[in-house]
């Protein structure tokens, strides 16, 4: 008999409300939750395909062990758990913590069981080395929350429902709807601000999904920094900066002046490609306007990643639309969430052994990953443990990471298929898909412009033998236990006895501003009841609270920083950089709608109206590159070459190619639909040199990367050429 269950999204940050259709505990069908407060009945096709996921005939559902000649043979929980005990018990005792890393993937952060409990892990085993897609996504801007604000997780979001003017700078929500930032309906949002009479304007180098609905504005790749350096010296050299907002909510207002004052629009034209007319109408606007400037992985993934970050905060002080309606504004979490997070919040308590580089969160760069485990010496990675992750494909560099994977003493990977890195594992156990579990999105909280909640209990049990991470992560832990604790630690365990993320969750949300207090608040919320009560969720406030500044800032003294030593070295660091004409074109990265990282090429739902992977370029620069539509191309960095078929079109600004991420499999996983597929993984071109990483997150830098490009020849044009060849 078939029921349906109300359920939410986790592929991506909307967290969209769903509708899920369940027949004898099978996952049969998804459709959009109507009654949702946010998402109203909207989800993505990816969300909408997930059952192909779920149900997915590929997916890994028992414990796999790697044998000799690399075949995976399927074995019990207890033998795979029993041997993977043992050979950590081995490594600990010779190297410690510092012999151990686990690099944890994006799923893996919107899964709160997951994530809480794999922090666990690394803290109770002391593992310095841990990695993440951060260095790849999100870490610049949590640095610059940090020089700003005192706080890694103090990060605002834009508030669209009441602005006049809205910047997108390097942002595509049209595809990504909305990150780091929980918004469902994003476009419609925009649109609403144009139906009123507003303006929202992109700024990207590509005439993206987003910019196609709205007004665009095209930028030279990488060269943010330069347009908002030059933005803020419009403000404060015409008069236009927020005297009171610089007063109230600011110190090292004059520092910043005088390091902007060297940027006129004027003089940064020929690095951004925009015209000082059009910077210093924008800087007007924004200072005149209820207006916000909102940006994500453009900024976040530059070669000055951190600087732009900040830069972009400034610009929304200095206009005057920090903290304010329908500027940049900061949410009101319902759950304790600093409390929550405060043991991870750390910065620079320590200095990687590759590089050099400050710890965010306890992270350190990806791109360190090969030479952690390559190198010699106190820290070399000796066991990896990955998450929900595909580094090979995923982190800059993958294919050397390939290369020195089987170096390693034990690999484990709790995954939900067969890919091209844990094709290195010693073993892959299986984790539970999304709907297999209960979920509270737990690290969003503060993401959200109106607060909201909703929590889901699992929708169906798990398939096959999957099992919970965070009951891998406990075990592994107690496996370092001597014996007779670990088997008192596992009996009180089977008995529903000790902490569990279950119980962690419970009480955050009763400590929150709408929790129960334990019976103290009659009309309060635990998770039980908000399950019952609010199977959808529920909107706390229909306006985000502005005004806050003051409570989310942890700065001594309450304000915003603005002069920082560490801003200034970055800024003579981007008056260093050099043209080099060896490699004349831009590479950036783009956001497919069917398409989410390296994990989503399988479901045959996704694949039909996919195009194929391809690189991006303009009419003109493929004329003379002697490019012609599907045709060949082959791209060349410093650091690698790839080659794929091209895509002639114009939504590509000159100079400039855009190809997609996550792709390159290559028959070494067990995803069949994916190995079809193939393509090449673009992050084979990127830098994973120390010098090519930033100094202050340890980001790579992903997009503006320079290349150059070569017409590769077709397979007959090439005999035909070496023919001719032969007979002269």
């Amino acid at each position: 008999m078939s029921q349906e269950v109300i359920t939410y999204c986790r592929i991506c940050e909307p967290f969209c409300g769903m509708v899920a259709t369940v027949d004898n505990q099978r996952l049969v069908s998804l459709r959009p939750d109507r009654d949702h407060p946010l998402s109203q009945g909207f989800a993505c096709p990816k969300g909408i395909a997930y059952t192909q996921v779920q149900n997915d005939p590929d997916r890994v559902l028992y414990p796999l062990k790697r044998q000799p000649d690399g075949r995976f043979t399927r074995v019990s929980w207890d033998e795979a758990m029993s041997d993977i005990g043992e050979r950590l018990r081995r490594i600990y005792r010779q190297h410690g913590g510092d012999g151990i890393a686990v690099y944890g993937g994006n799923p893996a952060a919107l899964n709160y069981s997951h994530a809480l409990w794999m922090n666990v892990f690394l803290k109770a085993l002391r593992i310095r080395h841990f990695f993440g897609p951060g260095t790849q996504d999100t870490n610049s801007r949590f640095v610059a929350s940090h020089l700003l604000y005192g706080s890694l997780f103090t990060v605002p979001v834009p508030d669209i429902e009441a602005a006049e003017l809205v910047v997108i700078l390097g942002a595509n929500p049209a595809v990504s709807h909305g990150s780091l930032v929980n918004m469902p309906r994003m476009m419609d949002k925009l649109h609403a601000v144009t139906e009123r009479g507003g303006r929202v304007l992109v700024i990207d180098p590509r005439r993206t999904e987003t910019a196609r609905e709205f007004e665009w504005q095209p930028i030279t790749p990488d060269a943010d920094a330069w347009l908002l350096l030059s933005l803020l010296h419009v403000l404060f050299a015409e008069g236009l900066a927020d005297q009171r907002a610089l007063a109230t909510q600011a110190t090292g207002a004059k520092g910043l002046r005088e390091l902007t004052a060297a940027f006129p629009p004027e003089d940064t034209a020929i690095h951004t490609g925009i015209p000082a007319t059009v910077v210093r109408d924008l800087a007007r606007q924004l200072s005149q306007k209820r207006a916000v400037v909102y940006s994500r992985l453009g900024t976040c993934l530059g070669s000055h990643p951190t600087l732009a970050n900040f830069l972009l905060d400034a610009v929304n002080l200095v206009a005057g639309n920090l903290d304010r309606p329908g500027g940049w504004v900061f949410g009101n979490p319902p759950i304790p969430l600093l409390k929550l997070v405060g043991p991870l919040m750390s910065y620079g308590k320590w200095r990687t052994r590759i590089g050099g580089f400050p710890e965010v969160m306890g992270m350190e760069p990806a791109a360190n990953m090969a030479a952690e485990i390559s190198t010699p010496g106190k820290g070399q990675v000796r066991a990896l443990f990955v998450s929900a992750g595909n580094p090979v494909l995923s982190t800059p560099g993958g294919h050397r990471l390939a290369e020195v994977l089987p170096r390693l003493d034990l690999m484990v990977s709790i995954d939900l298929y067969r890919n091209e890195t844990n094709a290195h594992a010693d073993y892959i156990l299986p984790g539970t898909a999304m709907y297999e579990r209960e979920d509270f999105p737990i690290f969003s909280m503060g993401l959200y412009v109106q607060p909201f909640m909703q929590a889901t209990a699992a929708v169906v049990p798990p398939a096959g033998e999957a099992r919970h991470e965070w009951q891998v992560y406990e075990e592994l832990a107690r496996s370092l236990l001597p014996e007779r604790v670990r088997n008192v630690v596992s009996r009180a365990r089977e008995k529903g006895l000790g902490p569990t993320p279950r119980l962690m969750l419970d009480s955050l949300i009763r400590l929150g501003f709408a929790g129960d207090r334990w019976g103290l608040r009659p009309d309060g919320l635990n998770l039980d009841s908000l399950r019952q009560r609010y199977p959808h969720g529920i909107k706390l406030a229909e306006r985000p609270t502005t005004g806050q500044l003051h409570k989310v800032v942890r700065h001594r003294d309450r304000k915003v920083h603005l002069d920082h030593p560490e801003i200034r070295a970055e800024v003579r660091r981007l008056l260093t950089r050099k043209a080099d004409t060896d490699y004349p074109l831009y590479l950036i990265g783009l956001r497919e709608l069917r398409s989410e990282n390296s994990w989503m090429h399988n479901p045959p739902a996704l694949r039909a109206a996919r195009p194929i992977h391809a690189a991006r370029i303009h009419p003109e620069d493929a004329a003379a590159l002697g490019l012609v539509n599907r045709g060949r191309v082959r791209l060349v960095s410093p650091w690698g070459a790839i080659e794929l078929p091209v895509l002639v079109t114009d939504e590509m600004s000159r100079g400039v190619v855009a190809v997609p991420h996550g792709w390159g499999h290559k028959g070494q996983g067990g995803w069949a639909n994916a190995n079809r597929e193939g393509g090449v993984s673009v992050n084979d071109l990127m830098d994973t040199r120390a010098a090519g990483l930033d100094p202050l997150s340890g980001m790579s830098h992903l997009f503006g990367v320079k290349i150059r490009a070569e017409r590769v020849a077709e397979a007959t044009e090439t005999a035909t050429l070496t023919a001719a060849a032969e007979e002269a």
